[in-house]
């Protein structure tokens, strides 16, 4: 079975300083859940305890009562994810045929209507080559959203995605409980005002994970900043799509996971990537 925690090697920007280091992240995967040899759900999950989240997930939906109403449970893991297999009981499983449906998941969890690994890690767009950043520009983009956040202001338990440019600032910025909608949001705004997002920065207030760069990279923005680390999957997606990921950025600096040479003063004098080692 995939380790639940991976090690990325990252540059680090501090106190005007780059530096180099290692820092670990949670693994991020697709976990199917079947029931008797039908695809339920599919949600992104740490690839640990999975027995546990099988069994309390059909609970918690409603699909059994108990747990001996389980059959048999396989944790299949696959290249692109994990199977949990589940069997019931032949009175539950035809309750099962007539209800199965796409579930509308968890507040923020990015992958609502979704019922193939396949499709929870299609590739992303690749981002084309762009304008390089500096750090000062990084580091005045993601100070610029938190005095935005109105929303934030009042309840302290909202997420934020905004787009910064060198010329314009913040052009958009949108909140959410949940931190895909906000993305989507502000991607739906940039749409409708014809922004072409293309020399700018996605700033969010979260943790990075696979969709936020699948969303990140279908907007067209060559590089995002997050103030929470990325998922190990996140890594792998960003570095692929050609997105400069930036996250863990705090008021001394931020750190960099994917394609540095899109900062200046990251790679003197050459390219490199960082990538997600096991």
């Amino acid at each position: 079975m995939r380790e639940p925690v991976h090690k990325a090697v990252r540059k680090v920007w501090r106190d005007g300083v780059f530096s180099d280091g290692a820092r670990l992240i949670p693994e991020e995967t697709p976990l199917a859940l079947t029931y008797n040899g039908g695809t339920y759900a599919v949600m992104m999950g740490s690839p640990e305890d999975l027995g546990d989240f099988a069994v309390g997930f059909s609970l918690s939906e409603g699909i059994v009562q108990s747990a001996d109403e389980i059959e048999t449970l396989d944790i299949v893991e696959l290249d692109d994810g994990i199977e949990l297999r589940m069997w019931l009981k032949p009175d539950k499983a035809e309750q099962i045929a007539q209800r199965r449906r796409n579930i509308a998941g968890p507040t923020g969890c990015g992958l609502c209507g979704i019922d193939s690994i396949a499709e929870a890690v299609r590739p992303a767009a690749v981002v084309p080559a762009s304008r390089v950043f500096s750090p000062r520009e990084i580091m005045a983009a993601v100070a610029a959203v938190a005095p935005l956040q109105e929303i934030n202001h009042q309840t302290r338990a909202v997420h934020a995605a905004a787009l910064w440019t060198a010329t314009r600032g913040i052009v958009a910025l949108r909140e959410d409980v949940g931190r895909h909608n906000a993305l989507d949001k502000l991607a739906g705004a940039l749409a409708r005002d014809e922004v072409v997002a293309s020399d700018g920065i996605v700033l969010v207030t979260s943790r990075v994970s696979v969709e936020m760069v699948q969303k990140t990279a279908a907007i067209g923005v060559p590089l995002i900043a997050a103030v929470s680390a990325p998922t190990a999957l996140a890594v792998r997606m960003a570095d692929a799509a050609g997105i400069t990921l930036a996250a863990i950025a705090r008021a001394d600096g931020f750190e960099i996971f994917t394609h540095p040479e899109r900062v200046t003063g990251a790679v003197p004098g050459k390219e490199s990537a960082y990538v997600v080692v096991a």
